[in-house]
């Protein structure tokens, strides 16, 4: 009988960029021939159950992470928080110890949640945030040596980027400092597939996403400045477990959520897409060679570098929030030198295996 390892996967509920990312490793793992278990809940959840409906679900709650409405009380909104999150990450690694138990894992996969590390088994840890941006030195310092220490509770850390000058994330991957030895970079997770030959039906493809209450807030900046458009538009929320539907307008589409399949079509049917400033929406539209107006989240430091980043590296377009002037962000992007890189999408493939590898020798063992 073939070895079938089993794997817990779990992701970070900031936003739903931690899960979407985890599709094509889920994919390569169950191509692979592995069992898969999903923690999870809530948005994030409700999206992975419809990727994945076979899969084996564990309820696991999230952070619950809370912005503020205004950017200069988002320090003071995080640093509140504090308390909740860490005690949210002893009571997750608590939790681990009795599921690692309860379903016999082979190994976990965890995105961006601190405390998923058990000492019996392989523990991944996915993270593009080896610097976590403050704006602040000191305060980037301390948080780097809290992050290295977590990060050294694992077996591995898997990084989604790339190892040379050539890369996505620029020092939010590529710090200044000597990296943990455990840290491995596997190349951008990307969920889709760029299709030869696919027409362009519209003219923008919004995609929303990212904690509240700024994702509603950017929504209806949106939606206001939309009615004066006469483009052809699909406006997806970002809302996979939302069932209320707002109104279509004349000349635009308005979706909760779509499918990884359905949104991979939208995007290459798209002539420019608008977003926020994510990593993995980064990832998505760079493996499509999509154009883009990247919108961080106000006081998201990690967004705001990013979307600098890569608008000098003429990779994306940038604007700021709180100005967002719709006609004026696609006149930029209509003159702006496009230069998307070709980077090999399909490189975290070879760790996945050497993991698989390493779980199936010790299972023979």
């Amino acid at each position: 009988m073939p070895i079938t390892p089993k794997i817990l996967l779990a992701p970070l509920d900031w936003g739903i960029g931690h899960a979407t990312r985890m599709i094509p490793l889920i994919k390569n793992l169950i191509h692979n021939e592995c069992e898969i278990f999903i923690a999870a809940d809530g948005n994030i959840r409700s999206l992975l159950q419809l990727e994945f409906p076979k899969a084996t679900f564990i309820t696991l709650k999230g952070y619950n992470v809370k912005y503020s409405k205004q950017k200069k009380w988002l320090a003071l909104k995080i640093g509140i928080q504090i308390p909740i999150i860490l005690c949210s990450i002893y009571k997750e690694h608590r939790w681990l110890k009795k599921v690692v138990k309860q379903y016999s894992f082979d190994a976990i996969i965890s995105d961006n949640r601190f405390g998923l590390y058990n000492s019996t088994i392989p523990c991944i840890y996915i993270t593009h945030q080896l610097l976590v941006k403050t704006g602040n030195e000191f305060s980037e310092k301390i948080l780097q040596k809290i992050h290295f220490w977590f990060i050294n509770k694992y077996t591995e850390c898997w990084v989604p980027d790339y190892a040379g000058e050539k890369n996505l994330s620029g020092q939010l991957s590529h710090p200044l400092v000597n990296i943990p030895p455990n840290v491995h970079y596997i190349g951008c997770l990307s969920r889709f597939q760029k299709n030869s030959i696919i027409a362009i039906k519209y003219e923008l493809l919004i995609l929303l996403s990212g904690p509240e209450p700024q994702r509603t807030i950017l929504e209806k900046i949106l939606l206001h400045q939309l009615q004066f458009l006469d483009s052809k538009v699909l406006f997806v929320r970002g809302l996979p477990a939302t069932m209320e539907q707002l109104p279509f307008q004349q000349n635009i589409s308005i979706k909760n959520h779509l499918t990884a399949q359905e949104l991979n079509e939208a995007i290459e049917q798209s002539k420019i897409v608008i977003s926020r400033a994510g990593y993995t929406t980064v990832m998505d539209l760079v493996k499509l060679k999509k154009k883009g107006i990247l919108i961080p989240t106000p006081g998201q430091t990690e967004q705001e570098y990013l979307a600098d980043y890569l608008e000098q590296n003429k990779m994306f377009v940038t604007a700021a929030q709180d100005t967002f002037n719709l006609n004026e962000a696609i006149k930029k992007a209509a003159g702006f030198n496009f230069c998307i890189v070709d980077f090999n999408m399909d490189e975290y493939k070879i760790r996945v295996v050497k993991l698989i590898k390493k779980l199936k020798n010790a299972n023979t063992n």
